[in-house]
């Protein structure tokens, strides 16, 4: 096995074995736990390294291995995989930062860093996937693998919330298969290829026009439940229930980014941008994203709760991505992949910061932000940062990925998509600036609903809370402000777009 070959596996075994191990530690065997998770995290992104400077000058990384006859298990980290992964290591040693000092002292940590681990291995098979069913089985293994973080607490509330997301994303799921089954039962087993895959084996008049937009849709649906295309959303609000750790992982890491991924490579790679048009499937598309967009900021405006509000504010922003990917030209790609990319790093930072308040102050609504500005200065900023740059306010990451997916908008000449941003942009700024302004120009009240004891006086939280909101908030300032240099995610999604889509 070459080198180009091992790389994919390793990076895999990089989360998957950390994990397995941790399965079998005692409980209070702390220190190497958390050694196995950073080591993990750590060896991850070095392979990630190697990996990106062989994709930059056109390294091929690709595995195969036959599981019947005509069916593979397949990886290959081309360019957009390594979009993903990426974005997916590097927020997963911030969150395993994050959750080592938000759960310490909590029982049943063994069990909840393995599949920490399991999802993310998850997240890098659905990355690294190169054809359907390699993507399925990693989607579904997905599902498997942050059940057990929902219902962690193992509340009734809890237990109730894992039920809804079991039944969404397994329905998901068999949609998605009935969709695979279809496609490869008219076209055999098909990889994904640059310029789609079906286009190439769909001979004139043997597939019926009507079949492969069946498929389509089934496809979309399968992918849109983790995606939360409304109205397959309904699982996400309910998710919320889980520890801040599990929420960031959900709307940054894994699960809505897993599909808003699939609908990428399906669209793309699979029945490709100019058969999907020719085909009439893109429109809708573009259509459901825009009213996800609308229904997610409209739901937010009256959520008290404030990592339900942020919930609904996934809903809608996740569909940039879906209308990106819809808008018909290459101006629109890179706007909806850099937004892949901006959407996690803005969102993860929201839901470190609410879970700060949540530990330090006993805060969880809206309504009780008042004054937290001059409590919780630093992680105040953080959080003010990502709200700004989700309105898109100028020199921030949410700024470029308005402004790329606008200018795809009218290259397209859906001028429709434009008016839609605009009204997302002003429901963002409807639902973000009043907590800001409670944040910082409220009096802070007489006492917090549950001040934690070990953060009072001069220390905001622990450092461990404290150093994952400010570091993403920083990236997200970075993504903003040296959009133009090489190595910046928007940079590698013209990449993509130019090397992958435009040939």
């Amino acid at each position: 096995m070459t080198q180009n070959e091992l790389l994919p596996l390793a990076l895999l075994a990089s989360s998957l074995v950390p994990g397995l191990i941790i399965f079998a530690l005692p409980q209070d065997h702390i220190r190497l736990r958390t050694t196995l998770n950073l080591f993990g995290a750590l060896a991850k992104l070095a392979l990630i390294g190697t990996l990106l400077a062989g994709v930059a000058v056109g390294e091929k990384y690709l595995v195969r291995y036959a599981v019947l006859p005509g069916i593979d298990i397949v990886f290959r980290a081309d360019a957009l995989a390594l979009l993903f992964v990426t974005l997916s290591a590097v927020l997963w040693l911030f969150t395993t930062l994050y959750a080592i000092g938000y759960l310490e002292g909590a029982a049943h940590l063994n069990r909840f860093f393995g599949f920490f681990s399991l999802c993310v291995t998850a997240t890098m098979g659905i990355a690294m996937a190169a054809n359907l069913f390699t993507f399925f089985v990693f989607y579904e293994l997905l599902t498997l693998a942050t059940f057990p973080l929902v219902v962690h607490r193992g509340t009734a509330r809890a237990m109730r919330a894992g039920t809804i997301y079991l039944s969404y994303t397994l329905t998901g799921g068999a949609l998605l298969l009935i969709g695979i089954v279809w496609l490869s039962g008219l076209l055999g087993h098909t990889e994904f290829a640059h310029g789609g895959a079906i286009t190439s084996l769909v001979a004139v008049g043997s597939v019926q026009d009507w079949q492969l937009q069946t498929i389509f849709l089934l496809l979309m649906a399968g992918v849109g439940v983790k995606a939360a295309i409304v109205p397959l959303h309904g699982w996400l609000p309910h998710a919320m229930v889980a520890p801040a750790p599990v929420s960031a992982l959900l709307h940054a890491v894994a699960v809505v980014k897993a599909g808003a991924f699939g609908i990428v490579r399906i669209v793309y790679d699979v029945y490709g941008i100019e058969f999907a048009q020719s085909l009439q499937l893109l429109t809708p598309l573009a259509i459901a994203a825009s009213l996800t967009i609308i229904w997610g900021s409209l739901r937010a405006l009256s959520q008290d709760d404030l990592k339900r509000r942020l919930a609904f504010s996934t809903v809608s922003q996740v569909s940039y991505i879906v209308l990106g990917v819809a808008l018909f030209g290459p101006i629109g790609t890179v706007g909806g992949l850099v937004h892949l990319v901006h959407q996690g790093i803005m969102k993860i930072t929201m839901f470190f910061c609410a879970g700060n308040y949540a530990e330090t102050l006993g805060i969880h609504k809206v309504s009780q932000m008042g004054g937290t500005g001059r409590r919780m200065p630093l992680t105040t900023l953080a959080f003010s940062i990502t709200a700004l740059s989700m309105i898109g306010t100028p020199f921030t990451a949410g700024a470029v990925s308005k402004t790329w997916l606008s200018d795809g908008a009218q290259a397209a000449g859906m001028n429709w998509a434009i008016w839609i941003l605009w009204i997302s942009t002003l429901l963002n700024a409807a639902y973000f600036l009043p907590i800001l302004w409670r944040c910082w120009f409220q009096k802070t009240p007489a006492a917090w609903p549950a001040e934690n004891i070990l953060a009072r006086g001069w220390r905001e939280t622990k450092w461990l809370l404290l150093l994952p909101p400010l570091a993403t908030a920083g990236a997200t300032l970075a993504a903003g402000l040296f959009a133009d240099l090489p190595w910046s995610p928007l940079a590698w999604a013209q990449l993509i777009a130019a090397r992958e889509y435009l040939q």
